[in-house]
């Protein structure tokens, strides 16, 4: 063989274990999943869950989807500061206000709850490090409940990893 050809085998054999250990780190990847339920006592709620979510993770790194099972509800992140936590109460009022007749009312009474979820996100998708939500130093996982009070709430754990 020539030393051209020797290199480019060389190459395609380097390649190939890349591939094949590639393959191996994904088949080693675990998922799992777990479910959070949550009662709530307001019409609109802001609940921390961070800690919830926390004792829930059964791996060490990887990630997680949080995933809320209902369309009147929500999944943020963000800073867990009292007047924080007002001023987004009020500017989702502001935003979706009883100021008008909404036509999904005529079904069910809650289409402004609706509309705020529409807004907002059901789900989010976190870091894990060490076994625990890898969040920036200000920040929390929330529960947004928009149509309470509502009893068994469900949020799905969604964790894959290693």
């Amino acid at each position: 063989m020539d030393t051209d050809v020797k290199k480019n085998t060389i190459k395609i054999l380097f390649f190939f274990f890349y591939l094949y250990t590639i393959s191996v780190k994904v088949l080693s990847m675990t998922t799992k999943s777990n479910s959070l339920k949550i009662n709530t006592n307001k019409k609109f709620e802001i609940i921390d869950i961070t800690s919830k979510i926390n004792e829930s993770i059964d791996i060490e790194e990887g990630i997680i989807s949080i995933f809320s099972k209902h369309s009147t509800s929500a999944i943020v992140v963000n800073e867990n500061e009292r007047g924080l936590l007002k001023d987004f109460e009020s500017t989702l009022d502001n935003l979706i206000t009883d100021k008008f007749s909404y036509q999904h009312d005529r079904i069910d009474n809650n289409a402004r709850s609706h509309l705020k979820s529409f807004l907002l996100s059901s789900s989010e998708c976190l870091p894990i490090k060490n076994g625990r939500l890898d969040l920036g130093t200000w920040q929390s996982v929330f529960f947004i409940e928009l149509d309470g009070p509502r009893a068994n709430r469900t949020v799905t754990l969604t964790m894959v990893g290693e």
